[in-house]
C-alpha cells in the first residue's frame, strides 16, 4: 500500500493537483493554525491546554512537502567507526532540530505523559511542513538562519486571515503568514506558543520552541498517540488530508526504524509540494501561451518551484554551485579558568569547571556534548545531586558544568571532563573540600565568671564565631582549662591541662577539664555547658579554639564569700 500511495502522492499535475486546487479554497498556509471562528486552543498561554475544536485542522488544510522516504530500511551512517557523519542523506536529520525533537518528548513525557508522543512523529510533522528547518539552517541557539515563511494569507488561492501579530513574526502588517519550522500562524502562537529553550521567549522561529509546542497541540484533546485511531487524530489536526496522513505516517515510521544526526545545514531537502507541479509533468493549461517562432530545438519544459534552499555561489563559468558540506571534527579538548577548586564542607566552590572544544582551525565547536563527572571518596554532587551530567558547548565552544555543592566529607577529589564523540585526551580539576572554619571568636557578654569554692558558676560562657566577617556556622572547636603559661614561654607552644581548679562534668557527672566535641550552631554562636570549681581558689584560664586557628582565653575566679 505505501509504496502505491507514494507514486500517487508523486503525479504532480494528476490527483494530487487536483486536490491542491479544493485544497486550496480552504487552506491557510503551511502552519499550524485556523481561518474560521472555530480556533483550536489546543495549547494556551497557560499550562492548561484546552482541547482542540474537532473541525479546525491545526494547518487550515496548508500545502506540505509529499517527498516520501526510500523503500529500504534506514541503515547505520557510513564511516561510524571513526565517527564520520553522512551529509544529505534521507534518513539524516540536523543535529540540533534532532536535540529539539528529542527535548520535546522528555518535556512532554512529564507534562502529558499520557500522550505517549515520541520525537519521531515531531520528526514526520518536521519533514513535511519545512524540511527540517530548511534541512537544519539554524544557529546554535535553535533559530531558523533566514525566516521560514508561508504563502501570504491574502485569499488569492489560500484562505483570508487579516493581520493578527503586526508583523512581528510574519513581516506582514497586512495579512498573516505561516511562520518557523513546524509552520504557526501569528494568531495561533499567540495561544499555542512555548519556550521550549528556557531562553524566556517564546519564538516561532525557532526550533525548539516550535516543536514543544507542536507537541502539545499534537497532545491536545486528551489524545494517546499510541492509540491508532488518536494517532490518526492527532496527525489529521494538523492537515484533514488523507494523503497528509499518509505522507506524515510514513515518514514517522520510517524515523521509528532508524536514523540519525547530521550536521546542521547538511539535511536532505525536500523539492515536492502539495500545491505545486513535479518536474515530469508541469501543469497543465487550457491551451498553449502565445510562443515567439518556434527554433530547432524544442524548448525544455519551465523547471518546478522549488522551496528555499541554501545560498549557492557561482563557479568560474558562472553556473551556480552548491557549497560542499565539511563536517568538522573536534581536534583540541582544554580546560579553561580555574585549574584548583575549594570549598568548606556544605558550602560552594570558588570555581566552575569549564573547558572548550575547537575543530583543526581552531575555532569553536557549538553543541558538542561534554561529560563532567566526580571522580573519588566524596559526597559532592553536582546540582541535583547527580554525580555525572553531559552540557553542550555554547557559540564560544565551552561548555560549563552545574554548580558543584561540597558534602560534608573533607579529602580531596577530582571533577573530569570528557567529549564522547572524539578520542581526545580527558580534562581533570583537583577540588578539594576543607572543614568550616573561624578566624575570630568573641564573647557574647562581658559578664565576670566567678564562683565560690566547691561552687557552680552562674554564668556560662557563650561565644560568637566568624569568618571573614561572616557567621561560621558548624565549626568544630574545643574547650580547656588551661594551666597559666609562665612568664617568657613560647606562645605557639600547646598550653597543658590543667588538672585543678574549675572544670566540666561529663554524662556520669564526673569532673573534666577538656571538651572537644563543640561546634559552632546555624548563627556561630557556641554555649559552652555549666562550670563547677573544686576546692581551689584563685584565678584559671578556660582556652576556647576553633577549626582555622581562632582562640579565646577567658579569666575564671574562684574566691571565697566576703564575711
Amino acid at each position: 500500500m505505501a509504496p502505491h500511495m507514494g507514486r500517487r502522492l508523486r503525479k504532480g499535475a494528476g490527483t494530487t493537483a487536483v486536490a491542491a486546487l479544493a485544497v486550496a479554497a480552504l487552506s491557510a498556509s503551511q502552519a499550524p493554525g485556523v481561518v474560521h471562528a472555530s480556533t483550536p486552543t489546543d495549547q494556551a498561554a497557560s499550562d492548561v491546554t484546552p482541547p482542540p475544536a474537532p473541525d479546525a485542522p491545526a494547518s487550515g488544510n496548508s500545502p506540505y512537502y509529499t517527498d516520501l522516504p526510500p523503500l529500504a530500511s534506514p541503515t547505520p551512517p557510513p564511516n561510524a567507526s571513526t565517527g564520520t557523519l553522512p551529509v544529505g542523506d534521507q534518513q539524516g536529520i540536523p543535529a540540533t532540530v534532532l536535540d529539539a525533537y528529542k527535548k520535546a518528548e522528555a518535556a512532554l513525557a512529564t507534562d502529558r505523559p499520557n500522550c505517549h508522543l515520541p520525537w519521531q512523529l515531531l520528526a514526520g510533522i518536521g519533514k513535511v511542513e519545512s524540511g527540517h528547518a530548511n534541512g537544519g539552517r539554524v544557529d546554535a541557539n535553535g533559530t531558523t538562519l533566514t525566516p521560514i515563511l508561508g504563502p501570504v494569507l491574502n485569499g488569492a488561492g489560500f484562505a483570508n486571515i487579516t493581520d493578527t501579530d503586526g508583523g512581528a513574526y510574519d513581516g506582514d502588517k497586512v495579512h498573516d503568514r505561516a511562520v518557523g519550522p513546524m509552520q504557526f500562524i501569528p494568531s495561533t502562537w499567540a495561544t499555542s506558543g512555548r519556550d521550549g529553550n528556557g531562553d524566556g521567549v517564546k519564538d516561532p522561529n525557532n526550533v525548539y520552541d516550535a516543536a514543544l509546542a507542536a507537541g502539545f497541540y499534537l497532545c491536545g484533546n486528551s489524545r494517546d498517540v499510541a492509540v491508532k485511531a488518536d494517532l490518526d487524530k492527532a496527525i489529521l489536526s494538523y492537515n484533514q488530508s488523507q494523503e497528509y496522513l499518509t505522507t506524515v505516517t510514513t515518514w514517522f515510521d520510517f524515523y521509528r526504524r532508524g536514523t540519525h544526526e547530521v550536521p546542521d545545514g547538511t539535511g536532505s531537502l525536500p523539492s515536492r509540494r502539495s500545491d505545486q507541479s513535479t518536474p515530469k509533468q508541469p501543469p497543465v493549461t487550457p491551451k498553449a501561451p502565445p510562443s515567439k517562432k518556434p527554433s530547432p530545438t524544442p524548448t525544455p519544459p519551465a523547471p518546478p518551484v522549488k522551496p528555499p534552499v541554501p545560498p549557492t555561489k557561482p563557479d568560474g563559468g558562472g553556473t551556480p554551485t552548491p557549497p560542499t558540506p565539511t563536517v568538522p571534527r573536534a581536534t583540541t579538548f582544554e580546560g579553561v579558568g580555574a585549574k584548583e577548586l575549594t570549598a568548606f564542607a556544605g558550602g560552594a566552590f570558588g570555581g566552575q569547571p569549564t573547558a572548550r572544544v575547537k575543530d583543526a582551525s581552531g575555532k569553536a565547536m557549538a553543541k558538542v556534548s561534554v561529560k563532567f563527572e566526580i571522580v573519588g571518596d566524596t559526597d559532592t554532587r553536582f546540582a541535583g545531586g547527580a554525580t555525572s551530567v553531559t552540557v553542550a558547548t555554547a557559540t564560544d565552544g565551552t561548555a560549563a558544568a552545574p554548580a558543584l555543592k561540597a558534602g560534608e566529607k573533607t579529602g580531596t577529589f577530582t571533577v573530569r571532563a570528557t567529549v564522547a564523540e572524539a578520542k581526545l585526551s580527558a580534562v581533570e580539576w583537583k577540588a578539594t573540600v576543607v572543614a568550616r572554619q573561624a578566624d575570630i571568636l568573641t564573647r557574647g557578654d562581658a559578664k565576670e565568671l566567678t564562683a565560690a569554692p566547691s561552687g557552680e558558676f552562674a554564668n556560662q560562657v557563650s561565644v560568637k564565631a566568624t569568618y571573614k566577617g561572616a557567621v561560621a556556622s558548624d565549626v568544630a572547636a574545643s574547650a580547656t582549662m588551661i594551666v597559666t603559661p609562665a612568664a617568657g614561654a613560647d606562645p605557639k607552644a600547646a598550653p597543658k591541662v590543667n588538672d585543678k581548679g574549675p572544670y566540666f562534668k561529663d554524662a556520669k557527672g564526673k569532673p573534666v577539664r577538656e571538651l572537644t566535641d563543640l561546634k559552632t550552631d546555624a548563627n556561630g554562636v557556641l554555649v559552652l555547658p555549666k562550670m563547677y570549681a573544686d576546692a581551689q581558689t584563685g584565678t584559671f584560664l578556660l582556652r576556647l579554639t576553633t577549626e582555622g586557628g581562632a582562640t579565646l582565653t577567658v579569666e575564671l575566679k574562684v574566691a571565697a564569700a566576703a564575711s
